[in-house]
């Protein structure tokens, strides 16, 4: 399974699946991070937290423990 965490910078990945119950999945979701979006990995922090992302033309950046739990492909 690969996640957004594994995408490499200047990639874009499709999601495929959000993982995550409850508050947390609904976040992700209200981000704008959906099943079938393409998210491009802009740049990620020198210490590898957060991920700078661009989804439906707007720039995200969203924490490694967060991005765990999107699966792309």
């Amino acid at each position: 399974m690969k996640t957004l965490r594994d995408v490499n910078i200047k990639e874009t990945a499709k999601v495929v699946k959000l993982h995550g119950e409850g508050a947390v999945k609904r976040r992700i979701m209200d981000m704008g991070i959906t099943k079938g979006v393409e998210v491009y990995v802009r740049k990620v922090a020198p210490l590898g937290d957060p991920i700078e992302v661009t989804v439906r033309g707007y720039e995200l950046s969203i924490r490694k423990a967060d991005a765990q739990m999107v699966e792309v492909e």
